[in-house]
């Protein structure tokens, strides 16, 4: 009997777009439209499929309105500029692409990416039912390092779109000083995150959050050891009188930081099983984009477009 493939594969998919957008030189197609991002994203695409044959595949995106986040904390990410308007015009380029592969598009208003994918690696495929399940989280986002563990790696995108490590327990404490993966939530709360404006504590950097997580293991450990440790390194009476100015913004960025793992979603295994897709009409639309070096490492599949389009754009 042949053990069933239950390796799933989620894609991050606003991150690998940003990533092909800035990454590969802008490039348009026999339409005049820039396309430069939907072309970076599918070779993360295919390599992806190439290198980990996925039982199960799922790409998630970020829904384009503010989420509970903002609500907690209204300048949450207000830094960042808006999404440029060639790459805006790319993603439902990369919707349509995606659903010619019969592949889930997740995205769920309140709620970002991070959270769609944090709840689905939890979700199946046969977590418990198979010891043999993986998931593999595809970004170019750290914060996604949180979800690993035993069973979740990410495939984390380091230089463009050709290049990536895949973080397993192991390396996640190699490049952070020994933390766990369960740990990276307590270093954005401490030392915060400029990339999503997350606030953290005002005067605890990387380097001092990392030092306190090592000794306490988490910040509740933290601030309920503040009474009995000031004059003990790491916690100096600066370190101290630091942290209690600012427990509350700790807390609170911790909140920000933590993906969460419970979002509604409907969403099965079934709908999920990645290869049986209409590869005509996909190899249709990599010819009418000018993709035709992509062609080729299309892999089979059985699918009808009109059967195709069932399972996907659930959650819009």
């Amino acid at each position: 009997m042949v053990e069933e493939n239950t390796k799933l594969v989620i894609i991050d998919a606003n991150s690998v777009l940003h990533r092909a957008f800035h990454a590969l030189p802008p490039l348009t197609g026999k339409d005049g439209q820039p396309v430069g991002a939907v072309y970076g994203f599918l070779l993360v695409f295919l390599k992806v499929i190439g290198e980990f044959q996925p039982g199960f595949l799922v790409t998630c995106f970020d829904y384009p309105a503010p989420t509970f986040r903002h609500e907690k904390f209204e300048d949450y990410k207000a830094q960042r500029p808006p999404t440029p308007r060639d790459l805006a015009a790319q993603i439902p380029q990369i919707k349509e692409i995606l659903t010619l592969f019969s592949v889930p598009v997740l995205e769920k208003k309140g709620f970002e990416a991070d959270d769609l994918i944090g709840t689905v690696s939890g979700l199946f495929p046969g977590r418990e039912k198979f010891s043999a399940a993986e998931t593999v989280i595809v970004s170019g986002d750290k914060d996604l390092l949180q979800l690993v563990d035993k069973k979740t790696k990410v495939y984390l995108l380091t230089r463009g779109v050709k290049n990536a490590d895949l973080y397993g327990e192991e390396l996640v404490r190699e490049k952070y000083s020994g933390l766990n993966p369960g740990q990276l939530v307590g270093l954005r709360a401490l030392a915060g995150d400029a990339s999503d404006n997350i606030p953290g504590v005002t005067g605890i950097g990387k380097k001092t959050a990392l030092r306190l997580l090592t000794e306490f293991g988490s910040i509740e450990n933290l601030y309920n050891s503040l009474g009995g440790r000031a004059e003990e390194p790491p916690i100096t009476p600066r370190i101290k009188k630091l942290l209690l100015a600012e427990k509350e913004k700790a807390f609170l960025s911790r909140e920000l930081a933590q993906i969460k793992r419970d979002v509604p979603i409907d969403l099965s295994a079934k709908e999920s099983r990645w290869g049986n897709y209409d590869r005509q009409g996909v190899v249709e639309a990599f010819q009418k984009l000018g993709f035709k070096t992509l062609i080729k490492r299309i892999v089979p599949g059985q699918r009808s477009p009109e059967t195709s389009r069932e399972k996907t754009m659930k959650l819009l």
